[in-house]
């Protein structure tokens, strides 16, 4: 909890691995995970000399549609760039990313505490992977390089700083998780990788506009990760600033064990990375048709679906249609994925567990009158000892062949 004196002020970056069956520009399985190291790559994604890049078209679909459910405008053209920079585990010394022309710009997603507003939603390839001695980048003193993850196809999403509080920053991350696996973009599976977010934090007094310099905080793979780390750098910087202290621009990662965010790397700004358009790749040519059938595709989306639903039960209860006082909507939200609707209109309706309460009328105990009161349903359904023996031999064989 932040003084009332002080705003802090949120972008989010969202990085999705694409569920595709090849990476972004070779065919080289993306089924990495679990694979022995450096078993999943080609001359294309190692970046030899002489190769030469093909982009995926399913992985530019899947943005596409993921940029059309997020409200975007999507231009005529669009083209790939250069992005240069060292690092260990990009062994072409620059990663293929768009930079001015990217597939998507200017959407929204509404969210519970308001609407954010998306910047862009582009389309790069992914980097390969470092794994630390004794998992603890801070205090490793070697790492080893994975590359089976490089050339992953992997879409990134930026919004505007439009969240203000740790609360916001993991409710806009669960709400966009909900809606890439709506339009089938990926799994989105932060305990694989397939989802990592990036909050871009800075403080500021209450009631100025000019933005506080900002930290990143990098590859947070969990919601609570990203509530806690968030959480503790709008503490950290304010707490520096009463103090006196100024904020320095830099790229700072998440100790889970210490519960506390450290400094990585100095903060690079766009011009560090030298963009240049991709010379062996074309630009990409987005066809109206092309995206009409891409609309066509889209589901129901998790907003119009939980109005939907919403209007439905509401008119249901105005004509009194919800018999047995069901509560269907215990225990999910409205227009969840796998949460079923029960209990309007049934006759016994629902308890807070989704179970069906017996009806009186129907099959079950008779509470009142009958030829079998309360105490002999009880005897009635409790087994022999010799029907227990039998079950349980029928339950251990039946589970011993699953």
């Amino acid at each position: 909890m932040i003084a009332d004196s002080w705003e802090a002020v949120i972008g989010m970056e969202v990085h999705v691995q694409l569920s595709t069956a090849s990476k972004m520009f070779c065919s080289c399985s993306t089924d990495y995970l679990g694979a022995p190291p450096n078993s999943r790559v080609c001359p294309v994604c190692l970046g030899m000399p002489g190769v030469l890049p093909v982009a995926n078209r399913t992985a530019v679909e899947k943005v596409l549609k993921t940029a059309l459910a997020l409200n975007c405008s999507i231009p005529d053209k669009s083209k790939f760039d250069r992005k240069n920079y060292f690092y260990p585990d990009l062994p072409k010394g620059y990663q293929i990313s768009q930079y001015d022309l990217p597939l998507s710009r200017n959407g929204w997603l509404d969210v519970e505490h308001g609407r954010v507003r998306i910047t862009r939603a582009h389309l790069e390839e992914d980097t390969g992977s470092l794994k630390h001695a004794g998992d603890a980048l801070h205090a490793a003193q070697e790492s080893l390089v994975d590359l089976n993850r490089s050339g992953m196809p992997l879409m990134e999403i930026v919004s505007e700083p439009d969240i203000h509080s740790a609360e916001e920053a993991r409710d806009y991350a669960m709400a966009l998780r909900q809606l890439l696996r709506y339009v089938g973009a990926s799994e989105a599976d932060m305990e694989k990788g397939q989802l990592r977010v990036e909050p871009n934090i800075s403080v500021r007094r209450r009631g100025d506009e000019k933005l506080g310099v900002k930290t990143e905080l990098k590859n947070l793979n969990s919601f609570r990760a990203l509530y806690r780390g968030v959480e503790y750098e709008i503490r950290r910087q304010v707490e520096a600033l009463e103090k006196g202290n100024e904020i320095v621009q830099e790229t700072r990662g998440w100790s889970e064990a210490e519960q506390r965010t450290f400094s990585q790397r100095s903060k690079e700004y766009a011009q560090d990375y030298r963009y240049f358009p991709e010379p062996d790749l074309p630009p990409i040519v987005i066809d109206p048709g092309w995206l009409d059938r891409l609309r066509g595709e889209l589901p129901e989306l998790p907003a119009p679906r939980r109005q939907r639903l919403v209007r439905t039960h509401h008119s249901g209860l105005l004509r009194g249609g919800c018999g047995g006082g069901g509560g269907g909507q215990a225990g999910g939200q409205l227009g969840d994925p796998g949460i079923a609707q029960d209990g309007a209109g049934a006759p016994g309706g629902a308890d807070s567990h989704g179970l069906r309460r017996h009806h009186q009328s129907g099959s079950g105990p008779r509470r009142h009158g009958g030829r079998r009161g309360p105490r002999a349903d009880r005897a009635r359904a409790r087994p022999r000892p010799d029907q227990r023996r039998v079950r349980a031999g029928r339950d251990r064989g039946s589970g011993a062949g699953r």
